[in-house]
């Protein structure tokens, strides 16, 4: 599939590469300048591979109270937004996603596009017995605003009637008007935006956002941004076969209220009481060399982990990764890249956020 921006890629001259079904583009020249972008300024990106369904009816907010492990019942104003994981009744992870609040319990979720077929399939199955509506919006696109001159340059290009109101969102707060949907989330541990908006109006505002001075910035940027901030990719630091107790999500189950029966609640509570469960850290290799995806990973007595997601940072100039180890407390591991033993750290993620680090280096 292509994206409503196809041909502003070709146009500023896109690598582009298959991702999930999609032609989406990876850099435009030089990644790691697009990750400086970010850091340093403001870039943007092209999103619309990822997956928009609205959640609608009488009883929708009951039915994502069931379908999620995090709790929209927190959701307390319209516009108000939170992280979840989706969850199979043996708790491992089918996905994860943000839900936003809309008004008159209308919710809008975004999904990731890998697993959009899955996720559609179980939402629909899970919808019997609920008074709900569960719509994919084909029609629409999104595009990513990120980094610190963001909020300052981004409501110049809005309707009036939102030039005011987007600056002022709080993180993981929406506003809506003329077409636009406007979200204060993103995927790069910079402030920013999310926007959604109609797919044939798309080019029209990246267009205004390049002529601007937002660096156009790809895939390949967006992950080294995530993993330095700390962020999970779907299918590569959590799927299926694991839960978000081992996966650093911990933080994204709302047990309380306890009589809230979400799906994977029960398998989740066992484990919560498992003291030999896996655990998930951040990791820093200081000497030279990267920690990439699969590194296997010992520790002083012999057992071993994985790195799941392993790069090269760009903002601190050395290797980090996220793994999931054995149980434990150590603070020091060993690598073993291509066969020979170097020493990392490990550390509490993220490893830097809003450009700055949060390590030592």
């Amino acid at each position: 599939m292509q994206s409503p921006l196809h041909r502003q890629h070709l146009t500023l001259g896109a690598k582009l590469v298959p991702f999930a079904g999609w032609q989406m583009p990876l850099h435009y020249g030089s990644q790691i300048e697009e990750h400086h972008a970010v850091r340093r300024a403001w870039g943007v990106f092209d999103v619309s591979h990822m997956t928009f369904i609205d959640v609608e009816g009488a009883g929708a907010r009951d039915y994502l109270r069931r379908l999620l492990a995090n709790d929209v019942a927190r959701l307390e104003a319209d516009g108000a937004a939170l992280y979840s994981c989706m969850l199979a009744e043996d708790g491992g992870i089918l996905d994860d996603l943000i839900v936003y609040r809309r008004k008159n319990d209308r919710f809008r979720v975004v999904v990731n596009a890998a697993t959009r077929d899955k996720d559609l399939a179980w939402m629909e199955g899970m919808a019997g017995g609920h008074d709900v509506d569960v719509t994919e919006r084909i029609d629409l696109a999104m595009i990513a605003v990120q980094g610190p001159e963001a909020a300052a340059k981004l409501p110049g290009l809005l309707p009036e009637t939102l030039r005011e109101a987007v600056p002022a969102l709080e993180p993981f707060h929406a506003v809506e008007g003329q077409g636009l949907f406007v979200g204060r989330t993103g995927y790069t541990g910079e402030d920013g935006f999310e926007l959604l908006l109609p797919g044939i109006d798309a080019a029209s505002l990246w267009e205004d956002l390049v002529e601007k001075g937002a660096q156009p910035c790809g895939l390949g940027a967006r992950d080294t941004l995530r993993l330095e901030a700390g962020m999970n990719l779907y299918g590569t630091d959590m799927d299926e076969s694991v839960t978000p107790l081992e996966s650093g999500l911990g933080w994204t189950v709302a047990w309380k209220p306890a009589d809230r029966d979400f799906i994977g609640r029960e398998a989740l509570e066992i484990q919560r009481d498992a003291p030999e469960r896996a655990r998930f850290t951040g990791l820093v290799l200081r000497e030279r060399g990267v920690l990439r995806n699969g590194t296997e990973i010992e520790l002083a007595d012999g057992r071993r982990g994985t790195v799941t997601s392993g790069s090269f940072s760009p903002t601190l100039g050395l290797s980090i990764a996220l793994a999931r180890l054995p149980a434990g407390n150590e603070t020091r591991a060993t690598a073993l890249l291509r066969g020979k033993p170097h020493p990392v750290e490990l550390v509490r993620p993220p490893f830097v956020r809003h450009g700055k680090a949060c390590i030592a280096t």
